[in-house]
């Protein structure tokens, strides 16, 4: 008797695209893993997080004197995790996205950032503490792809235009 290998991704539909968008509109914050260049270790950090309101690209701002914005200075491929469990549950039973590709920063000196500061401080209003220091820039993640959990049992790959971004 043969074994019948399983696959447990789901076909993307609508109700995945629909609950990632929701994730991805609805979060402050996410976690972005990086390569460290001196050990090529990956390195996960906690960002402020949202999304530009052009292409519908994932954004942070950081200083370029953080460990994740020295790595990306390096390689700019990173991932990014989205989605927080409530106070009550099971945190693995909640649905989370993770995000994949490559990071840029952008020129302080941009109109684009200029676009991005505004809306930014209307999510992170204590950002105005520091997004005009110097050593403080925008990032922006060209998505590659995205794996959603929607729960257990539920797995999904999606490509950019399923998550409205380009």
């Amino acid at each position: 008797m043969s074994e019948r290998k399983i696959d447990p991704i789901r076909p993307t539909d609508d109700e995945a695209r629909a609950l990632a968008s929701k994730l991805l509109a609805g979060a402050s914050f996410a976690a972005i893993g990086v390569i460290e260049p001196d050990t090529g270790y990956p390195l996960v950090s906690r960002i402020a997080f949202g999304l530009d309101r052009q292409g519908g690209w994932p954004v942070f701002l950081a200083s370029e004197l953080s460990f994740h914005s020295k790595a990306l200075a390096h390689d700019p491929r990173a991932t990014m995790l989205v989605g927080e469990p409530p106070a009550k549950g099971d945190p693995l039973a909640f649905p989370r996205v993770t995000l994949i590709g490559e990071v840029t920063r952008i020129d302080r000196s941009s109109k684009e950032r200029d676009t991005l500061r505004g809306p930014w401080l209307e999510r992170h209003p204590k950002a105005q503490l520091y997004i005009d220091f110097g050593d403080f820039h925008f990032f922006r993640m060209e998505v590659k792809r995205a794996n959603l959990n929607g729960g257990f049992g539920k797995a999904f790959v999606l490509n950019p235009a399923d998550l409205g971004m380009g």
